[in-house]
């Protein structure tokens, strides 16, 4: 009987850095706005933070953080409100927050694509 080894995969050494694979799964599916914000800003460093993105966008992911971005019913949306009616600058803020959101997917290059990232309004 032979042993078969795998072939080396220098993406196997990689994943083994990803925040997503260091840290507990559950926050970037978190309810909690504040624990959100945490796995958003995790992805920062990313190395696959654009294809991550890229590929959420193409499967309208329909909740979650990918690609330091976060993902609700299929749209990008700046920023997860907490439960109840929101606060007047709430509102602003998230105003503020949307157009942020679409400089980082323009810069990145997913907003001109023929996949065009939807944001929630």
């Amino acid at each position: 009987m032979s042993l078969a080894l795998a072939p080396f995969d220098a993406n196997v050494e990689l994943e083994a850095n990803l925040p997503c694979r260091k840290f507990d799964p559950d926050l970037w599916f978190s309810d909690s706005p504040t624990e959100l914000e945490v796995a958003k800003s995790l992805c920062g460093d990313c190395p696959l933070r654009v294809e991550c993105l890229a590929g959420a966008a193409e499967r309208a992911e329909p909740w979650g953080v990918w690609g330091g971005e976060i993902f609700e019913r299929g749209a990008v949306v700046p920023r997860k409100r907490p439960r109840g009616r929101p606060r007047k600058e709430d509102v602003a803020r998230d105003a503020a927050l949307r157009v942020e959101a679409e400089a980082r997917l323009a810069a990145t290059g997913l907003a001109t694509s023929r996949n065009t990232v939807r944001l929630a309004a």
